[in-house]
């Protein structure tokens, strides 16, 4: 069967054959950021089942064109959108499953944390998938997973304990420990350029806590140095029960930039839950401008509140790092925290250490520090793209000399470069993809120009800066 024949039998929307209107919407309809790119594929395979994925890449193949992968659509650099590709959209190719007994869920790629965990929820089981409710878990697996209480539960990927996946050639296979054992290492952490197409992620799932709890306190941000001095030295002391984070935003409430302590506890009964959060809420500083102590939450609440702080229908672009161990911490994120250039714009500093100070297991995710931070910033207006970029640039600029590296889930290779793994994991990983996908049929890491081919991405810090 020739490859236009294979077209004819899936949901495919080529480029040069629909009104531009369907084709914009296909193209760029579930991309989260409203910094819409001008890149423009081919055509658009809205996927409805793993059938469709192996055609899909059998198109590719006939055709002589690249293919690239969208499964939640919320990659900040809209990385699944590449000129001269077939775009792979996941988003209506939907499964769950639930093995009770052996404690496993199967899913494809476009279900989204928010989806999971209400599905898991309902059996007494949750998943870590990650903090904004509308994140697909194929990106986010593939890139490691900073997901719920990350610091004490590790890495999403941890949990993956097989993959269905098609490979470069067309072919749907088994991916675990045992089988193409490769492919599973290159699988929890090589983000965009994992050599093949996740079709279902075979997942261990945690019992759900029916005690949760937080306590949140929000200052004016001239206690900036000392509540993040707090936050930082007091972390460590807590149980592995207890994700913490520290946030720099613009409370509408306030109206002026604040600095947030944020603490949530995953226990099973109030008496524990309490205990848990005695640390922060015993040791919080003075001069606050609202105290919530011990509040009952819920993963749904939780995720409320990351909607709020990640709106829809917005521009965006991000910047992160993991800062070193030895540095002074609320010094060199300062300027982060301090000087946000839209009302929406938000800081965070993230907890890391129990899991950054133990021994990884065998995959390409390698680089994590006790300090993770990330800049996201939002607005609406078009005419604020240069300010906002420029502004998130010359923040990182400066702070990158005091990061270990960078997670990939919050990065644009386009505009900077820098190290994602340790340089053995990088190696192996690199000559992973050269053998598994030699012709660079699928769409990997979005440098400048779209070079990066099968060679993969340089581990090695490049700013790409006006």
């Amino acid at each position: 069967m020739g490859s236009l024949d294979i077209a004819a039998n899936m949901p495919i929307i080529w480029r040069h054959s629909v009104d531009e209107e369907r084709y914009e919407k296909a193209r760029v309809g579930r991309v989260f950021n409203r910094r819409r790119p001008k890149r423009y594929p081919v055509a658009v395979v809205e996927a409805e089942s793993e059938e469709h994925i192996v055609q899909a890449v059998k198109l590719a193949i006939g055709q002589q064109l690249r293919i690239s992968v969208r499964s939640g659509g919320h990659s900040w650099a809209a990385w699944s959108v590449r000129d001269n590709a077939v775009l792979l959209d996941l988003g209506k190719w939907e499964h769950i499953s639930l093995d009770k007994d052996a404690g496993t869920v199967t899913v494809s790629p476009s279900t989204t944390g928010h989806v999971l965990n209400n599905y898991l929820g309902q059996h007494g089981f949750l998943f870590p998938g990650g903090h904004c409710p509308d994140v697909g878990l194929g990106g986010f697996l593939l890139q490691g997973g900073m997901g719920w209480n990350c610091k004490n539960w590790g890495w999403a990927c941890e949990n993956i304990v097989a993959l269905d996946v098609v490979t470069a050639d067309g072919e749907l296979v088994r991916v675990d420990e045992e089988q193409n054992s490769d492919l599973f290492f290159a699988a929890r952490g090589a983000g965009p350029g994992f050599p093949a197409i996740v079709t279902k992620f075979h997942l261990k799932v945690r019992k759900s806590y029916t005690s949760m709890l937080a306590s949140t306190f929000v200052y004016p941000i001239s206690k900036y140095s000392e509540v993040l001095d707090w936050v930082v030295k007091i972390s460590p002391g807590f149980d592995d029960a207890v994700e913490i984070v520290a946030c720099a935003n613009t409370p509408a409430e306030v109206g002026e930039i604040c600095i947030t302590a944020h603490f949530v506890t995953f226990k099973n009964t109030r008496e524990e839950a309490v205990k848990s959060l005695e640390l922060a809420n015993t040791t919080r500083p003075e001069g606050f401008l609202v105290e919530i102590v011990n509040e009952p939450t819920s993963l749904a609440e939780e995720y409320k509140a990351q909607a709020l702080a990640n709106p829809t229908g917005h521009r965006y672009c991000a910047e992160n790092g993991y800062i070193k161990n030895d540095s002074n911490v609320a010094a060199v994120l300062e300027p982060s925290f301090t000087t946000l250039p839209h009302p929406k714009a938000f800081a965070i500093w993230f907890a890391m250490n129990p899991c950054s100070r133990r021994e990884l297991p065998d995959m390409a995710l390698s680089m994590q520090s006790d300090h993770y931070f990330a800049v996201y910033t939002v607005w609406e207006d078009e005419n604020d793209d240069e300010r906002c970029q420029k502004w998130t640039r010359g923040v990182m600029k400066d702070l990158a000399p005091h990061c270990e590296g960078a997670y990939l889930g919050d990065s644009d290779f386009q505009i900077r470069q820098t190290k994602f793994w340790t340089d053995d994991k990088a190696n192996r990983l690199m000559e992973i993809r050269r053998r598994r996908d030699p012709t660079s049929r699928i769409c990997g890491y979005l440098i400048p120009g779209d070079a990066s081919g099968a060679e993969g991405l340089e581990n090695i810090d490049k700013l790409h800066l006006d």
